[in-house]
C-alpha cells in the first residue's frame, strides 16, 4: 500500500471495540430453527434445509463479525473510487483494447448483477483484493438475516430488522427487473434462467433454488439450467418449451468460449436474451490486471483520475503488479510479502501465498497470466466458547449493482484462502460499531476489562 497517500484515519475507539468483539465475544446470532423455517418456508422450499446439511454444512457461521462504522465507510469509499474509474472512457479503452471480441459487445445497457468487492481488514488497513462479477451469496446471507437473534440487549440494536432484509430481497428482484428495462426491453420481464454448468452439482446449488423461489413469488417464471440444455430457435432462447428472456449467469466460463456455451454467446450476440453479469463486466471489473492499473500512480494520472480519487484507491487497494518474468528474480526475493494470483481466476483456484510457493510452482507462475499483490492479512475472529476458542479468518464481501451497496457479509475459513470446508465458518452477519462521535456504547468498551470470559457480551 501507498505509505504517501492515506484515506483519513479510523477512529481508535471503534476500532477498538470492533477488534475486541472480534476476539471475545462468543454471542451466537444464528438461530438454527428460524434459518430452518427461512430455508423451508419463507424463502426456500421443502426439503432445502436437509440439502444444506447434507451438500454444504459449514455454508453459516453461527456468530458474527463485528466491523467499524468508519471501515464501513472507508471500503464504501473504495468502491466509489473504482466505480468513477471503470466508468472514465480512457479507462475502457485501455482495459478492453486486448479483450476478446465478445468482451466489446456494450450487452445493451445491462450493468451486471452482483459485483462482489472483496476486502481484507487489518487493524487500521482496508484492502480490497478483488472483484468478482457473479459474486455468490446474495440469497444465503438474505436467510442468514431472517435467521439472527440477540441473545443479549447489547446485540438487540445490531439485529438488522426484518423490513431491511426484506427490502434486500425486493431489492434483488428490482435490479434484475432494471436490468431487462436497461436493455431497451418495452413489455415485462416473464422468465429468468439460472444457468451454470451442472447446476445441481456446484456447491452453492442451494442458493440458486433460494433464486428461484424468489423469481417466482414475484411473478416471474424461473428455471435452473446448464448452457447444453438451452436452445436458440426463430430468435428466441429456450429451456425446453420454455422462452427465456433473461440469463443470471453463473457460469465461470466469463467470456462463453466452451462449446457448451456456444448457443449462449449466439443468443447474446444477436440481442436473443438479455444476459447478466456478461463478458464485457468481467474484463472491466474481474480481470486482476486492472488492480495493477488501479496501483499505478502514473497510469493512473495518464488516465485523467483526480488526486482525491489516486489518494484512495493507492490507500484503499494492495499494490498490485502484473508478474513479468523479466523481473523473476526480484519477484521471488518479495514473494513472502505477496500473494500471487491468476488474472482470469476465480474462487481463489490456483492462487498462491508467496511464502508457499515452491520453486516448481514458481515456474508455472511465471509461464502463465498472474499479479503478484502485496498481502493484507484478513481479519480475525474467535468463535466457539470461551473454553475452546477457534481462530477463525475472515473477509468481507461487499455485494454492489450499479455502483450502489446492496449488502455486507462476512466470510470466515481457514487456510490461505475461503473455502466454506470450515467447521464453524461459512456466511457471517456484519455488526457495525459506531464511531466515537456517535458514542459508543459504555458497555461495550467495558469489553476491554477481563470480563470477555463471559459467554455474551452482557
Amino acid at each position: 500500500m501507498s505509505s504517501h497517500l492515506e484515506s483519513p484515519p479510523i477512529d481508535g475507539l471503534s476500532r477498538l471495540v470492533s477488534a475486541t468483539l472480534n476476539s471475545g465475544c462468543f454471542c451466537t446470532s444464528l438461530d438454527e430453527a428460524a434459518l430452518g423455517h427461512a430455508l423451508e418456508s419463507e424463502l426456500g422450499s421443502p426439503g432445502l434445509s436437509a440439502l444444506v446439511r447434507e451438500w454444504c454444512p459449514y455454508l453459516f457461521s453461527a456468530q458474527p463479525v463485528f466491523i467499524s462504522t468508519d471501515h464501513m465507510a472507508r471500503m464504501a469509499q473504495v468502491v466509489g473510487a473504482v466505480e468513477s474509474v471503470v466508468a472514465l472512457p480512457a479507462f475502457r479503452r485501455a482495459v478492453l483494447a486486448d479483450a476478446p471480441p465478445v468482451a466489446h459487445y456494450d450487452a445493451g445497457g445491462a450493468k451486471g448483477v452482483f459485483y462482489g468487492y472483496d476486502f481484507h481488514i487489518d487493524g487500521d488497513s482496508v484492502g480490497l483484493i478483488e472483484i468478482n462479477t457473479n459474486a455468490g451469496g446474495a440469497m444465503l446471507n438474505a436467510v442468514l438475516a431472517r435467521a439472527q437473534s440477540a441473545c443479549c440487549p447489547e446485540m438487540e440494536s445490531m439485529i438488522p430488522p426484518l423490513a431491511s432484509t426484506r427490502a434486500l430481497e425486493q431489492g434483488i428482484v428490482d435490479m434484475f427487473q432494471n436490468e431487462w428495462q436497461r436493455c431497451g426491453r418495452n413489455r415485462p420481464l416473464r422468465s429468468i434462467a439460472i444457468v451454470d454448468e451442472s447446476p445441481e452439482q456446484q456447491y452453492l446449488y442451494p442458493e440458486f433454488l433460494l433464486f428461484q423461489q424468489l423469481f417466482r413469488r414475484n411473478g416471474l417464471e424461473a428455471v435452473i439450467a446448464a448452457p447444453s440444455e438451452l436452445t436458440l430457435r426463430d430468435g428466441v432462447l429456450w429451456h425446453r418449451n420454455a422462452a427465456i428472456d433473461l440469463v443470471y449467469n453463473r457460469h465461470t466460463d466469463f467470456m462463453l468460449t466452451s462449446p457448451a456455451n456456444a448457443t449462449l454467446r449466439t443468443a447474446f450476440l444477436d440481442g436473443a436474451v438479455v444476459l447478466t453479469p456478461h463478458p464485457q463486466a468481467h474484463v472491466l471489473y474481474a480481470d486482476k490486471r486492472n488492480l495493477a492499473l488501479l496501483t499505478d500512480p502514473g497510469r493512473l494520472d495518464a488516465l485523467g483520475v483526480t488526486p482525491e480519487i489516486k489518494a484512495i484507491l493507492l490507500a484503499g487497494i494492495p499494490h498490485t503488479e502484473i508478474v513479468d518474468p523479466a523481473q523473476a528474480d526480484r519477484l521471488w526475493n518479495e514473494r513472502r510479502r505477496l500473494f500471487f494470483k491468476p488474472t482470469a481466476g476465480y474462487g481463489s483456484r490456483a492462487t498462491y501465498r508467496g511464502d508457499k510457493v515452491t520453486k516448481r510452482v514458481w515456474q508455472d507462475i511465471l509461464a502463465d497470466d498472474y499479479v503478484a499483490q502485496a498481502i493484507v492479512a484478513p481479519g480475525e475472529r474467535v468463535i466457539g466458547h470461551r473454553d475452546s476458542p477457534q481462530i477463525l479468518k475472515f473477509d468481507v464481501r461487499v455485494y454492489v449493482y450499479d455502483g450502489a451497496v446492496q449488502w455486507v457479509a462476512a466470510r470466515l475459513y481457514q487456510g490461505q484462502t475461503t473455502n466454506f470446508r470450515t467447521p464453524g465458518g461459512g456466511f457471517a452477519p456484519v455488526y457495525s460499531v459506531a464511531n466515537e462521535s456517535d458514542s459508543v456504547d459504555a458497555h461495550m468498551i467495558q469489553l476491554g476489562n477481563s470480563d470477555l470470559s463471559n459467554e455474551h457480551i452482557g
